[in-house]
């Protein structure tokens, strides 16, 4: 009978705990899951890849292990002209999605399309693949789905590549793992949370936006522009590349920090970045001893200032 009421204690409070874990994990986790995944999920989780975040392919947040997202007007195989359509480049060896390995999460239909029409099934990460989103219909309605390109059109994902040309490749996932790596969801929300936001920043996220995406980046405080449809509201790469170097380019009161050293030691030119020039020659201007502000340097094109950059210009 010794310390009886401490063990009714320990145990009620155990039972508390574990009903509020449930309600708060396991129970939202069961409706998520049940979702059907919306058109914008399944282009979000494609471009993504498998996690936006540290991952065992990616330890050191480099941005490594990425899919890459690509625009085509002819087709990569026979080279004949096409409609335009985004596709999802898997090289071998890049981990797939969520919504790829375990298509149950896509939700009814998406899931049924993906696994008929789209024969994802099909797909290896060994051997890589290219995956597209196309629409179907499904029970009177019609649902996007997942189509794997390489099984149904015969893409390769090296052809894929060589068919965009690097002007019209985003490296969009891998710019998500500089976001994040960088702090930016400290500042910046991707949720646009009430009436308010909505007049300003663009109408909210549906649940079914997130099916396949981890994590999703929402931020818990907003100390900036929410920015889930930065993109639709701003879609100029040059204004966004010197807002990256130093936002009081654009911004003259910015309180954001400096990103120019995302640039690294080389511009697209294959020169070498001189920083301290530069930001004597800023302070030059700040100063009004020089009548324009010192040119911003173009990010190479391996640069993790490009993943970042192509990152927000997909958030639309």
């Amino acid at each position: 009978m010794a310390f009886r009421e401490y063990k009714i204690g320990s145990r009620m409070f155990a039972f508390a705990l574990g009903s509020s874990m449930m309600i708060t994990l396991y129970f939202p986790s069961k409706d998520i899951a049940s979702v059907q995944a919306t058109k914008t999920a399944l282009n979000r989780q494609l471009s993504f890849g498998r996690i936006g975040g540290f991952s065992v392919e990616d330890p050191f947040l480099k941005g490594k292990g990425k899919p890459v997202t690509v625009f085509l007007n002819k087709d990569p195989k026979t080279g004949q002209p096409i409609e335009p359509v985004t596709a999802y480049v898997y090289p071998a060896g890049v981990p797939f999605p969520s919504g790829l390995r375990h298509p149950r999460i896509l939700g009814e239909g998406v899931k049924d399309l993906s696994l008929g029409q789209g024969r994802i099934a099909d797909a290896k990460e060994g051997s890589g693949a290219v995956f597209v989103v196309s629409e179907a219909g499904f029970n009177g309605k019609t649902l996007s789905y997942i189509e794997n390109a390489t099984a149904t059109r015969g893409w390769q994902p090296g052809e894929a590549v060589a068919a965009a040309g690097d002007a019209n490749s985003r490296y969009i996932g891998s710019g998500k793992i500089m976001f994040v790596r960088e702090g930016c969801w400290w500042c910046h929300t991707l949720l646009p949370e009430e009436t308010q936001d909505w007049q300003y920043f663009g109408a909210p996220p549906m649940l079914g936006d997130f099916n396949g995406e981890s994590p999703t980046a929402f931020g818990s405080d907003r100390k900036a522009p929410d920015l889930l449809h930065v993109a639709s509201r701003n879609s100029s790469r040059e204004w966004m590349t010197m807002h990256f170097y130093n936002p009081r380019l654009v911004q003259t009161h910015s309180i954001m920090p400096r990103y120019d050293y995302l640039w690294g030691e080389k511009d697209a030119a294959g020169n070498k970045i001189d920083y301290d020039k530069w930001r004597a020659e800023y302070n030059e201007y700040v100063a009004g001893k020089r009548v324009y502000a010192p040119e911003v340097p173009q990010p190479a094109a391996e640069s993790e200032a490009r993943m970042l950059i192509d990152f927000v210009l997909a958030l639309k």
